[in-house]
């Protein structure tokens, strides 16, 4: 039944998978105070006109990939494909940019919606960590923002990283070079996929990066975009690599990174790591100096980068790191009647105020059977409460580990455990 079945490319988080999500959420969070980035919640759909003004209606992700729908009112709703266009409208409606410069906000667990086909780490709704940084235009930001990239991928465990820089231009000196890529293509597009000769009409910088091997054959000796820039970009471009050679980043220029997003400018970068095959980018991004004059603010530069979770949970499998599982339970209250049942709940009340993690029977097994329970969820100490417990005030603790029991204190309980 289809009602018991979740639709094709998302996935369900399971209790058993949900504490490496938080695991990496903590490391994430704490990097970005690091860093001074704040945190921003923004809708989980837009206007459609947003994605058609910011991402660009010539990209697959508007053509192909969006999930848009008419809502009651008649107006044109999108669930968000990807994060930026939504915090730069969140920006422009909010003011953000009448605070002090330069404004940096991130956004965890950020669903995003395409319709694509689902793959390695890939679903039609996953999860995206994206850092935005707006109002600084000089190099030394996109220096940071990768920086700030690198220290969280290897805080979580992926260390086999490879930067891949490079810039696209500007408005300025794009069209030349769009026009060059036009020119050096014409003779070859015969030869070429169908969206390469799509993309020769209505953005030919995006033929730089078909995935199609016949295609890539002709793309290589491309005309390269780092050598067609007008001088502000080649002087931002060189800045960017003597501040990545003085704080010893390696780097690697590759002249086939374009992003699939129309917004961007100047340097557009990717770390791709060889443990999960053949796509092993693990974070994208760059600059997007006009994103915000575009959905309608004053004009105000800005860089940032996205990652996926999933694809990230799935490197770190794939590379062998280990993620913390959590904390065992601190003590189990067994009891057997009406009475103790209720002294258990105001034990464990007790003891949850005091930090301690605890449970307790609520589906009425017997004594036998909770030990088992207790012992199958590996916790620490157990308390017997029996009726007696109940006028006494006293309970049995047993020691999970090494099986030592002894009668003690109610009061006393936490103590022990501490001890």
């Amino acid at each position: 039944m289809l009602i018991t079945r979740a639709p094709k490319g998302t996935k369900d988080i399971l209790p058993k998978e949900s504490y490496k999500w938080q695991y990496i959420e903590r490391i994430m969070r704490d990097v970005c105070m690091q860093f001074n980035f704040k945190e921003i919640r923004v809708p989980t759909f837009e206007h459609t006109e947003l994605f058609l003004r910011s991402v660009g209606d010539t990209t697959d992700i508007v053509n192909k990939e969006m999930y848009t729908f008419t809502d009651k009112g008649n107006r044109s709703i999108t669930l968000k494909p990807e994060g930026t266009a939504g915090v730069a409208r969140a920006f422009v409606q909010n003011n953000l940019g009448a605070g002090t410069l330069p404004v940096k906000i991130y956004y965890i667990n950020s669903p995003i919606f395409r319709y694509e086909r689902p793959q390695a780490g890939r679903y039609r709704e996953h999860h995206q960590f994206g850092i935005e940084m707006f109002g600084a235009e000089a190099a030394y930001a996109d220096v940071e923002i990768i920086l700030l990239a690198m220290t969280l991928l290897k805080k979580i465990g992926i260390t086999s990283l490879n930067l891949h820089i490079n810039s696209i231009g500007c408005p300025k000196c794009r069209p030349q070079y769009n026009e060059k890529l036009q020119n050096y293509f014409k003779d070859n597009l015969e030869k070429m996929c169908g969206t390469c000769k799509e993309r020769f009409e209505t953005n030919p910088l995006r033929m730089l990066d078909c995935k199609i091997n016949s295609c890539q054959a002709i793309v290589k000796d491309a005309p390269k975009t780092f050598e067609n820039l007008c001088n502000e970009c080649e002087e931002h471009f060189d800045t960017l690599k003597k501040s990545l050679d003085q704080i010893n980043v390696k780097y690697i220029v590759d002249p086939l990174i374009v992003r699939g997003l129309d917004y961007y400018t100047k340097t557009v970068f990717e770390l791709i790591t060889d443990t999960i095959g053949a796509q092993g980018t693990v974070c994208g991004g760059g600059r997007y100096d006009h994103l915000i004059e575009e959905v309608g603010g004053k004009p105000l530069p800005g860089i940032g980068f996205g990652m996926g979770m999933e694809r990230l949970l799935l490197t770190m499998e794939n590379a062998g790191t280990k993620i913390p599982e959590p904390k065992n339970i601190d003590i189990y209250l067994l009891s057997e009647s009406d009475d103790s049942k209720a002294m258990s709940i105001m034990i464990a009340n007790e003891l949850r105020k005091k930090g301690f993690i605890v449970e307790t029977d609520f589906v009425g097994r017997s004594l036998k059977a909770q030990m088992k329970y207790a012992d199958k969820i590996d916790c620490r100490y157990v308390a017997i409460i029996d009726d007696e417990s109940v006028s006494t005030n006293v309970v049995r603790l047993r020691n999970m580990e090494d099986g030592k029991q002894k009668e003690i204190k109610i009061n006393e309980i936490s103590k022990e455990i501490e001890r």
